[in-house]
C-alpha cells in the first residue's frame, strides 16, 4: 500500500492490523522472518512511515512441511488462485496425515500438487471434513489468508451448506437445532450434546420427505467437529450410515444402503481475502448419496 497523508503518524504495525487486518500472532511471526518491508526494505512494526512511502508484506515464502509426504493423486480440484485452493473431497479419504494414516490424504496429494508448481508452504484446511463426509474443502496457501478466513468464519461471513439424508419423518419443512456441544468424557472422538458444551447452532430444511428418511440441506452457523451429526442425533434423525451417532432402532439398516454417513459439503461461500469478491464453491452430490435417493423413491 502507499502510505496516504492521513497514515503517516501511524505506525507500521498500527496500519498492518487496520488497513490489511493482520492478526497480532501473524505480524510477529512476519517481523521475525523480515517480511515487512517499507520501500522494499525489512522495517521495525514501531517505524512510522511518511506520505507516500510503500509498506509490502511478503506473504508468500518458503515453508518447510517435511511431515507429510507428497504424494501423486488425482484430486478434484474446485478452485485455485495464488491464495487458496479447494478440492472436492471424495468420502473415505482423511484431510490431513494422522499417526493411522500417514499417507493417502488430502494433504500427502495436495504437497505433491503444490510442489510441482514451485511452492512451498504448510498445508492450511480453513476448516475440515470427516473421513467419511465428501464435498468442499479450502486450504489457505499462506497464514494471512488463513486468518482472513477464520475471521469470517467467526462472523458468520464464511457459509458451509451441507446435504444429506437422516432417518425418519422430520416434524417440520424447516428447523433450527440450537444444542451446545462438547466432548464426550472419555473419549477423544465422540461428542455429545450437553448443557456446559459450547454453543452449536444448525439450519435445515426439507428437500425432500421420503416413507422413514428425508433429504436435508443443512446451514451451519457455527462449526464445531461432527456437530451436523450429533445434532441429527439429538433431534432423533441421525444421519443414514452413520455408525458413530445412530440410534438403537436404525442400527440394522444403516449398511443395508451407503457404507458411510450419508453426508456432504456441497456449498461454500465467502469473500475473496484479497478482492474482496464473493467466492462460491460447490461439490456436485456424490454418486453414492445420488444412488440411495433413487431407492427410496421407489
Amino acid at each position: 500500500m502507499t502510505v496516504s497523508s492521513q497514515d503517516c503518524s501511524k505506525t507500521v504495525k498500527h496500519l498492518l492490523k487496520i488497513r490489511f487486518g493482520i492478526s497480532e500472532r501473524l505480524i510477529k511471526k512476519l517481523k521475525y522472518s523480515g517480511a515487512i518491508l517499507l520501500n522494499s526494505v525489512p522495517v521495525h512494526i514501531d517505524a512510522r512511515p511518511s506520505e507516500g512511502d510503500i509498506l509490502e508484506v511478503l506473504l508468500e515464502q518458503d515453508e518447510k512441511n517435511e511431515d507429510i509426504i507428497p504424494e501423486k493423486m488425482d484430486l478434484d480440484i474446485i478452485y485455485e488462485d495464488d491464495c487458496l485452493i479447494a478440492i472436492n473431497k471424495p468420502p473415505n479419504m482423511v484431510v490431513h496425515p494422522t499417526c493411522s494414516h500417514f499417507t493417502g490424504t488430502i494433504a500427502n496429494g495436495l504437497k505433491y500438487h503444490l510442489l510441482q508448481k514451485g511452492i512451498r508452504t504448510l498445508i492450511r484446511p480453513v476448516s475440515r471434513l470427516d473421513r467419511d463426509t465428501s464435498g468442499v474443502i479450502v486450504f489457505a496457501l499462506n497464514p494471512y489468508v488463513q486468518d482472513c478466513l477464520v475471521r469470517q468464519m467467526k462472523s458468520n461471513i464464511y457459509k458451509k451448506e451441507y446435504i444429506g439424508i437422516v432417518h425418519g419423518i422430520m416434524p417440520s419443512d424447516s428447523g433450527t437445532i440450537d444444542l451446545p456441544i462438547k466432548r464426550l468424557e472419555g473419549s477423544i472422538m465422540l461428542r455429545h450434546v450437553s448443557e456446559d458444551g459450547v454453543p452449536c447452532v444448525t439450519r435445515y430444511e426439507v428437500i425432500q420427505q421420503f416413507d422413514n428418511a428425508a433429504y436435508l440441506k443443512f446451514r451451519l452457523e457455527t462449526g464445531r467437529t461432527h456437530q451436523i451429526r450429533v445434532h441429527c442425533q439429538a433431534i432423533g434423525h441421525p444421519l443414514l450410515g452413520d455408525t458413530l451417532y445412530t440410534l438403537p432402532e436404525y442400527e440394522k439398516i444403516h449398511m443395508d444402503l451407503i457404507g458411510r454417513q450419508a453426508l456432504h459439503s456441497i456449498r461454500t461461500v465467502f469473500s475473496h481475502p484479497l478482492s474482496n469478491e464473493q467466492v462460491t464453491l460447490e461439490a456436485p452430490v456424490p454418486e453414492d448419496i445420488k444412488h440411495v435417493l433413487e431407492i427410496l423413491k421407489k
